[in-house]
């Protein structure tokens, strides 16, 4: 039985306030059956010097990534992570990370990917469990063996692939979430990025505008309110055209993705997540370099 969802007025504005949770709603209902809750950072190392009580941790390098191809598990890999984590497809799951949850949404966006009905962001991230001082623990839980079958992972709803992409370019609405530095094809920006892989070169893809994901969210990592929102986006986005987000990775594209989809409500929105590692580094791929 799903969660009732959380009723903080700073959600209600939202187009789907039910996928947002606080960090006073989740302390109070830890260890509520049904309830999962799933850390997911950019370093995998913070799990383990404290997090909320009774989450779990997935490290999508490792476990949302198939080691051979560079592309996610298969439907068949995904169950087995749910069954393991002892998570059922009617468990109501709440996502968290480090750096304003861009990983958590990446780790969101997967899960919707596979059709999980009930997956949920905590305003704020790990940052503001933290900041308010809550309960944390070393314990790392385990749950009874889960049962949950096999799912077909949708790869055309929220994604697209370089190809679609690249032959259509004008038929989208193309944001690119990354700083204003990498989208200028700043090289020293674009290598502060890297994470170890390295773009040949610098720039943007042709007509993108450039809606960096970090202003999204206030200093303190909550979602900023939605005509704060609609402000940011409203001069890139077209009606006729369904919007594409990039980053370098995908994983604040995904941030943007879940603002775009959940919180402004539109229901066209795909991620390239592919993204600059990939496009970046195609022969004869096209780019744009502002000087």
């Amino acid at each position: 039985m799903p969660i009732p969802f959380d009723p903080h007025p700073t959600f209600a504005e939202y187009a789907h306030p039910e996928r947002l949770v606080s960090a006073a709603w989740l302390s109070a209902r830890l260890g509520t059956p049904g309830l999962k809750v799933i850390e997911s950072d950019a370093d995998a190392l913070l799990y383990d010097i404290g997090h909320i009580p009774g989450a779990m941790r997935i490290d999508w390098r490792t476990e949302l990534n198939d080691p051979v191809t560079r592309d996610f598990i298969d439907g068949a890999a995904f169950a087995e992570l749910m069954m393991r984590r002892g998570i059922s497809p009617d468990d109501t799951v709440v996502v968290y990370g480090d750096r304003t949850n861009w990983w958590a949404a990446f780790t969101v966006w997967i899960f919707q990917l596979f059709g999980h009905r009930d997956v949920r962001l905590l305003d704020g991230g790990r940052d503001a469990w933290m900041a308010e001082e809550r309960d944390t623990s070393y314990v790392v839980p385990e749950f009874p063996r889960s049962e949950y079958p096999v799912p077909e992972r949708d790869d055309h709803t929220h994604r697209i692939f370089v190809d679609e992409l690249r032959n259509n370019l004008g038929e989208f609405s193309l944001v690119d979430t990354r700083s204003p530095e990498e989208y200028a094809g700043d090289p020293a920006a674009d290598l502060a990025h890297t994470d170890g892989l390295i773009t040949m070169r610098h720039g943007h893809i042709p007509q993108a505008g450039n809606v960096p994901t970090q202003l999204v969210t206030h200093p303190n990592g909550r979602f900023r309110s939605r005509a704060e929102l609609e402000k940011l986006y409203s001069p890139l986005l077209e009606d006729s055209k369904p919007p594409v987000v990039y980053c370098r990775y995908g994983e604040r594209s995904s941030m943007t993705w879940f603002v775009l989809t959940h919180l402004l409500g539109r229901e066209d929105v795909r991620n390239y997540d592919g993204a600059w590692a990939e496009w970046g580094n195609m022969v004869r791929m096209p780019i744009d370099v502002e000087q």
